[in-house]
């Protein structure tokens, strides 16, 4: 068996970024950015009102004040004359400030009778103008490689980007394995469950930026498992649930390699989720996940998220934890690194007290999963411990 890290390491040897694809800005959301952008032009383009009021002279801008009002300007429709002293142009928010204004004086500070304003006696400190390139100057640069956000779509579309150079979404094929399984709605025999999987570790990669492929459930047999391999053909990586382990009908180690899968390693000192298996098949990596409900689950955010963000061009890490205290005490942790599923309350971390890796129930309602490293000592409530989010 090697270790968690040891067999993170052999997966990122096996895996490389996806190829750069140009997407419209409208279609990015949620793809990851490959080549630093430069902004097109300035934001503001020109300086700008920040409030409803009128624009003028800022040094003529004392209580008392009187002047003329010469014009109006309003988005859009800007006052394209000058302004001299002793006259003011009404604006409106987001109005390119006239020639000859510096200052907007807030509509409240303002009695109006006609065409000509008198400033109140007590005046609002605010200039309330946008300075022209306040937000980003033409050129600036907008980092990559970068998840694009919402906000990053609105920045870049701000920036007059209407297209973006992007990885592409990795293609995976997930193949269940087992005679005992049939899929969602079919009625299952005396001895047969429900798939499931790879129903939720499907979600899991879409939800993380990869198109995720269910293919048939391959049965217990050679000729089975060579033709799910065969419908694999193309994918970027190929994970198998399941039939990994040395039992005479875990097979998949043995077909996989006979179809010219060069393995990498196989058992990890963890739990749940020792039984895991890793290589390259052709132009593909290949993963092969524990069938156990959640070890399967456990591992693909273990493992398979950190290689499909290495294979999306976010770089070669494991999967972000964070540090809470724990809310109970813990008895010493055993020979592997035990990922145990908890949920935060407001005083910790509460490790569920079932952790079979069949009882799908108790992960949908964790929220972490509470790393215990090998030979970890016996814990006290209030330890700060590490977790993985879920």
């Amino acid at each position: 068996m090697i270790s968690v890290d040891d067999a993170l390491n052999h997966l990122f040897a096996l895996t490389s970024p996806m190829q750069v694809e140009t997407v419209p800005l409208v279609q990015a959301a949620g793809r990851v950015l490959a080549r630093p952008m430069q902004a097109l032009r300035d934001q503001p383009p020109f300086a700008a009102s920040a409030m409803d009021g009128y624009a003028l002279r800022g040094a003529d801008a004392t209580p008392g004040a009187q002047f003329d009002v010469i014009a109006e300007a309003a988005a859009g429709h800007g006052y394209a004359g000058t302004v001299p002293a002793g006259k003011a142009v009404r604006i409106f928010t987001g109005a390119p400030l006239p020639e000859g204004c510096d200052r907007v004086i807030i509509q409240e500070d303002v009695t109006r009778e006609g065409d000509r304003i008198t400033l109140g006696d007590k005046l609002d400190s605010g200039w309330h103008v946008r300075p022209a390139g306040g937000d980003f100057r033409e050129g600036g640069e907008f980092a990559a490689p970068r998840l694009l956000r919402p906000q990053d779509i609105a920045l870049l579309a701000a920036m007059n980007i209407a297209e973006v150079p992007v990885y592409r979404k990795p293609s995976v094929a997930v193949i269940a394995t087992g005679d005992e399984l049939v899929m969602p709605g079919e009625t299952p025999g005396r001895d047969q469950i429900i798939a499931s999987n790879s129903f939720g570790l499907k979600a899991l990669l879409d939800a993380n930026g990869a198109e995720a492929h269910l293919l048939p459930i391959a049965r217990d047999t050679v000729t089975a498992l060579e033709t799910a391999f065969d419908l694999a053909q193309g994918a970027d990586l190929i994970i198998t649930i399941g039939g990994a382990s040395v039992g005479d009908h875990d097979l998949v180690g043995s077909v996989a390699q006979a179809q010219g899968m060069a393995r990498s390693f196989y058992k990890v000192a963890m739990r749940p989720g020792k039984p895991l298996m890793a290589g390259r098949m052709g132009d593909a990596t290949m993963i092969g996940l524990p069938g156990n409900p959640v070890s399967a689950m456990v591992c693909g955010h273990v493992f398979v998220l950190p290689v499909l963000r290495a294979m999306l061009g976010l770089g070669a890490a494991p999967a972000p934890r964070k540090k809470a205290a724990l809310a109970v005490a813990m008895p010493a942790n055993g020979p592997r690194e035990h990922y145990m599923r908890a949920k935060i309350g407001p005083d910790g971390l509460h490790p569920a007290t079932q952790q079979d890796s069949a009882l799908l129930s108790v992960l949908a309602d964790a929220d972490a999963l509470l790393v215990r490293p090998p030979g970890d000592k016996p814990r006290q409530a209030g330890d700060v411990m590490q977790y993985i989010p879920l």
